[in-house]
């Protein structure tokens, strides 16, 4: 059995109808290390949101497609999307402290006398560099809709809460081993310092989601570069994890504290938010756990093209299934297909381009479907879930030829 497979885990370790309710009504709160100093007039996001690079939803920001074309493979960092639960919290390095506790450390030490790291632990401890994408799970959220219509709750993404960017920092298994791993330990939940999350009236405390410690060994990373500089706030600063081909949520930012138990551990985001719920899953619903493969256009949305002329289409796509194979684009509402040519070395995901050249005016509808290392094609019809994670279909992109 696969246990650095979230699912799987999930599926293997305590979900019984009984203990699914019990844990959905957990509602303690769990205080912060600090409280947060961000300013009352920054917003829920630091950084400028330019009208022609992003897309807000609330305290989201959506990068646009068309502003990523010719920037290669890593996402700048101005481009990169932003995912926040409440806002971005501003924090110092100078007191923040990365504090690790729980039954599955040597000692047990508690969460009132933990093992510390400090920014400057972290820096002198051995760093790795890893190219890694990072997608929010609703990412595509608003085609149930539009495509299928379908109903579903959460942020309207498109295609854009998704970046590939080069980081930096320290595997968490050398952290893990440095506070005192005991070989007994199953799952260790991060959590992150931004404000507390409050969901229908409830306050559900700052996000913290766990990791199998199989996982948790294997590729994760706490990082503190982005693309050659320090995080920014709205990716993390201090420190954060990458946690590469799982949905966003497991990949915490503004890290600030780590449970390691030798039993396994729950919190709201992974038993209330992030399962598949709807009519072909069980009541308790199913976890979400790694990302499915999507391609995207570099093109913006109703993009207006010009008849008789060439254009060099050029997209994207991505899996977190073992990478892609190949990428297909149609031209006329999917009634054809023909094979994108791939460019670049990038990792992450992969970068095509196709050429077309309309020789009449009119609306068309322009298609790309990815075909991922297992040999599985994106599909025409998502399979549905109430709270729309993980669209993988084919996305209808529409222009205009004039």
């Amino acid at each position: 059995m696969d246990l650095t497979d979230e699912a799987t885990y999930d599926r293997a370790r305590m979900w019984d109808r009984r203990t699914f309710l019990r844990l959905t009504g957990l509602t303690a709160t769990v205080a912060p290390l600090w409280t947060s100093t961000a300013a009352a007039d920054t917003g829920p996001i630091v950084k400028p949101l330019p009208a022609e690079t992003f897309d807000v939803h609330g305290t989201n920001a959506e990068t646009r497609w068309g502003a990523l074309a010719g920037t290669g493979n890593l996402v700048p960092i101005d481009r990169f999307f932003v995912r926040n639960h409440t806002r971005t919290p501003l924090l110092s390095a100078d007191t923040w402290r990365l504090q690790l506790f729980g039954t599955g450390l040597r000692g047990a030490p508690t969460a009132d006398n933990p093992v510390e790291f400090s920014y400057q632990d972290l820096l002198y401890l051995p760093a790795e560099t890893v190219t890694a994408r990072i997608e929010c799970a609703g990412n595509g959220r608003s085609f149930y809709t539009t495509q299928q219509n379908q109903t579903v709750s959460g942020t309207p993404w498109r295609l854009g809460a998704v970046g590939v960017a080069r980081w930096r920092g320290v595997r968490l298994a050398t952290v893990l081993e440095r506070a005192g791993l005991r070989a007994s330990a199953v799952d260790v939940l991060p959590q992150g310092l931004d404000p507390d999350f409050v969901a229908g009236g409830v306050n559900l405390g700052p996000v913290r989601r766990p990791l199998p410690v199989r996982k948790a060994l294997e590729d994760v990373l706490i990082a503190y570069e982005m693309n050659g500089e320090p995080l920014p706030p709205d990716h993390g600063f201090p420190a954060r994890l990458v946690v590469p081909d799982w949905i966003g949520i497991a990949s915490i930012k503004w890290l600030g504290r780590i449970e390691v138990s030798d039993s396994p551990l729950v919190s709201p985001w992974n038993t209330q938010f992030y399962r598949f719920v709807g009519p072909d899953y069980p009541p308790e619903g199913e976890l979400v756990s790694k990302q499915n493969t999507k391609s995207a256009f570099e093109l913006p949305w109703n993009s207006t093209l010009a008849a008789g002329r060439t254009h060099h289409l050029t997209g994207r796509s991505w899996s977190g299934t073992g990478g892609v194979r190949k990428v297909e684009v149609s031209t006329d509402g999917g009634r054809s297909w023909r094979c994108a040519t791939p460019h670049g070395q990038g990792r992450g995901w992969l970068r095509w381009t196709v050429p077309w050249r309309p020789t009449d005016p009119g609306s068309y509808t322009l298609r790309a479907r990815a075909t991922d290392r297992t040999g599985a094609v994106q599909p025409d019809i998502a399979s549905y879930n109430t709270q729309g994670y993980l669209f993988g279909a084919v996305v209808h992109h529409p222009v205009t030829v004039t």
